[in-house]
């Protein structure tokens, strides 16, 4: 798999140059709109908003249109010392990784929206040939059935609730 560097590229989401980027650099971070392109020469890379997924308002992914390798940052997130790239589904790994985190202090991190199912079916139309995942091994093979198969396992460990506020009404009355 080629490490592809991409050099002087400007290009950031709205929400992230909006509220954080633009703050600290010394001009203003061009602002990638849906499906807008970065040309690196040799490659495409296009950007798709994906809020909330895998975490904040402001997540995106980019897709490099030249080799059809989807960045996914944080889908598909897998721990352990695992292969570079892998050709079998992912998919139980992935499940044992939220299923281990919601009981944890990482519980939410990646919040499961009304848009979530919206979003990764969209992700799994590019028919990316190979996925770039952030932790773990990255994917080589039918993309667009890991991203439905990710659908099934986010709604089923993340569709419920897994937070309790920690203070009761009993003891609002209390301090009051």
């Amino acid at each position: 798999m080629e490490i592809i560097l991409v050099e002087d590229v400007e290009g950031v989401g709205q929400k992230g140059a909006l509220v954080n980027v633009n703050d600290f650099s010394s001009r203003e971070a061009r602002i990638l709109k849906p499906q807008d392109v970065l040309a690196t020469g040799k490659y495409r890379f296009r950007y798709y908003p994906t809020p909330q997924l895998p975490h904040g308002w402001d997540a995106g992914v980019l897709f490099e249109e030249t080799r059809r390798t989807l960045f996914c940052s944080d889908l598909f997130h897998q721990n352990g010392n695992v292969e570079p790239l892998a050709t079998a589904s992912l998919m139980d790994r992935c499940q044992q990784v939220l299923s281990a985190y919601q009981l944890g202090p990482l519980a939410n991190y990646v919040p499961f929206t009304a848009n979530t199912e919206t979003i990764l079916k969209g992700l799994a139309s590019l028919n990316a040939k190979t996925l770039a995942v952030m932790h773990g091994s990255s994917f080589a093979g039918d993309c667009g059935t890991a991203f439905h198969e990710l659908a099934w396992v986010m709604k089923k460990v993340l569709d419920r609730p897994s937070y309790e506020f920690p203070i009761g009404a009993g003891n609002l009355e209390q301090s009051a």
